[in-house]
């Protein structure tokens, strides 16, 4: 008779800038992002950093008793000032190890508002499940409409030919975090709670 592993929480990895933005909404946004997911019983997965929309997502996470896993390059701990209270915090190698750790810890994605460090690990995801690396759903907060000229530039690669169609609906567009969130089964009210999209390799 085979016994089953035990089930662990529902893990998000979240995509966010390092630095907190020129609208004090983008802080925001992190924290109700990451005050949110420990509500609903999830697992914060991100790139380890203590400042900026990092920082904050972290912050509000913790603060609502949630558990918050942050990996991070040797050379960013000081630069994105490693978080020293994370539930747990990997030190690695360099970048590439850092998204390869945090997309194995991670059953969805979510990326908020942010640079070109976000955009690197947006498109880091979307290319993998394109080659039917993983099947784990990819969800977007275009609050304010931050991510709307991407998403047209996505469509524009699709009209030029060089880019499918599929694989760019892959990457799905929210105008809030709790409509993100609702597209993952999450809800903070745990009563309320819906059963998260299943992930894993795609066959």
């Amino acid at each position: 008779m085979s016994v089953s592993e035990p089930s662990r929480p529902f893990s998000v990895c979240v995509f966010c800038g390092a630095r907190p933005g020129s609208d004090p909404r983008f802080l925001e946004i992190a924290r109700r992002a990451g005050a949110l997911l420990a509500a609903c019983g999830a697992t914060v997965v991100y790139g380890g950093g203590s400042v900026g929309m990092m920082g904050a997502l972290a912050d509000a996470a913790l603060a609502e008793g949630g558990e918050v896993l942050g990996v991070i390059p040797a050379v960013l701990m000081n630069r994105e000032v490693g978080h020293r209270e994370l539930s747990r915090l990997e030190v690695v190698a360099d970048m590439q190890v850092r998204k390869q750790r945090m997309i194995e810890l991670s059953d969805a994605f979510l990326t908020l508002p942010g640079g070109l460090g976000t955009l690197d690990e947006l498109f880091e995801v979307l290319t993998l499940r394109q080659l039917g690396e993983h099947a784990k759903p990819i969800v977007v907060v275009s609050d304010a409409g931050y991510f709307d000229a991407l998403a047209a530039s996505l469509q524009a690669f699709v009209g030029h030919g060089l880019a499918g169609e599929r694989d760019v609906a892959a990457l799905e567009l929210f105008p809030t975090i709790e409509t993100a969130l609702a597209r993952l089964g999450l809800a903070a009210s745990p009563a309320a709670r819906a059963t998260p999209v299943p992930s894993g390799s795609a066959a």
